[in-house]
């Protein structure tokens, strides 16, 4: 007699999924079938327990995709169907990436495991961005139209209540779009420029410009923009800056410094960490994060507490090669610039198993960090 996987009392599968010990094996539970994908979806206790990012990254084989689990210091033995396209965002587990005709795609990698029936919605696609002609000629010139994206939930759970937004074209504007509600995109004022990234905080976005000013832009009013610092200095510090927001009052700005071969090779060098005053309305820099560990690139940024994530080394920045809006070129090596920066001993190391570091240099297209929530 076959057996019927797919409909077990779900309090056995509750049982069973409380014993499992490691990441992937949930994983592997996750994505059996529709039913004991829901039981993994409303098992709060153990979802708490996964927050730790899992490294994307393309194998040889062109669209699929495979997963490297920290916690387990592996390459998973599973291949996701993805497009080939470069990610510029990754947020509350979707990939977000931009096609020829600038329409902005997202798509669930965990829906899209080779071999499973694909779930329904695994892939999502916006209205087109439509910029100014002169926009429209730079992107012919390049895949990197897009600079950074984010959304402020999940799109099949708030499927009539979020956001989209993107940091889109030369001068880093800010767009969005309330995909249940608008049919097109909204450009928000032009003042507001050379935008590094943007976070969703209930009816807020906060963002972080070239120069280190925080501003705060209200969804709920067609994005108008306060600025909640205004920053003293007005050159270029470092080549990347990244927004990580703790809770709706903690808010830390990383400077990424890195430097650059005669062949356009990046080479980072160190990162600067800065917790936001609202008291002083400035950034003051720390050095020691705690047990805490941040994960940049071109995610939108993750914290998650060490001690509570197995494979996570406390007080350190895990990052990956990124776009930069001036250098978007990646060399036949394949992206480059990836590590581990200990904040304390000021040192970056490649913690990363062989097979992941081969994977890397195989490709042109750059890891991203993605935090699985099930």
């Amino acid at each position: 007699m076959a057996s019927d996987w797919a409909n077990l009392p779900q309090n056995l599968l509750h049982s069973v999924l409380e014993r499992l010990p490691l990441l992937s094996d949930y994983l592997r539970f996750n994505i059996v079938c529709a039913s004991w994908h829901s039981v993994a979806k409303h098992n709060k206790s153990r979802r708490a327990k996964t927050t730790t990012p899992m490294l994307l990254l393309q194998t040889r084989k062109r669209g699929t995709w495979s997963l490297y689990n920290l916690e387990e210091d592996k390459v998973l033995n599973l291949q996701l169907k993805i497009p080939n396209k470069r990610f510029c965002g990754s947020s509350k587990e979707w990939l977000i990436f931009v096609d020829k005709d600038l329409v902005v795609t997202l798509v669930n990698p965990f829906f899209r495991v080779k071999g499973r029936i694909k779930k329904e919605n695994s892939i999502i696609c916006l209205p087109p961005l439509n910029p100014q002609p002169l926009s429209r000629e730079w992107f012919s010139k390049t895949n990197y139209f897009v600079f950074k994206a984010t959304i402020s939930a999940d799109p099949i759970l708030n499927a009539n209540d979020y956001i989209v937004v993107v940091i889109y074209e030369a001068y880093c504007r800010l767009a969005f779009i309330r995909p249940g509600k608008d049919t097109t995109w909204t450009y928000v004022d032009q003042r507001w420029s050379l935008i590094e990234e943007v976070v969703p905080i209930r009816d807020k976005f906060y963002a972080i410009d070239r120069w280190g000013n925080l501003l705060s832009f209200d969804s709920v009013d067609q994005f108008k923009c306060n600025m909640e610092s205004k920053a003293d200095k007005t050159e270029q510090t470092s080549e990347k800056k990244y927004l990580v927001a703790l809770n709706e009052k903690d808010f830390l700005m990383l400077e990424r410094y890195a430097t650059w071969d005669a062949d356009s090779k990046r080479e980072t060098m160190k990162f600067k960490v800065f917790k936001f005053s609202f008291v002083k309305c400035d950034w003051i820099e720390i050095n020691n994060l705690g047990d805490v560990a941040i994960f940049v690139g071109d995610n939108s940024s993750i914290y998650v507490v060490a001690s509570n994530d197995y494979g996570c080394q406390p007080n350190c920045i895990y990052f990956t090669h990124d776009h930069y809006r001036i250098r978007m070129d990646f060399k036949p090596w394949g992206p480059n610039d990836i590590g581990v920066y200990n904040i304390k001993t000021q040192s970056i190391s490649q913690p990363f198993i062989e097979d992941a570091k081969t994977m890397m240099t195989l490709t042109n297209r750059p890891p991203i960090w993605i935090a699985p929530t099930f």
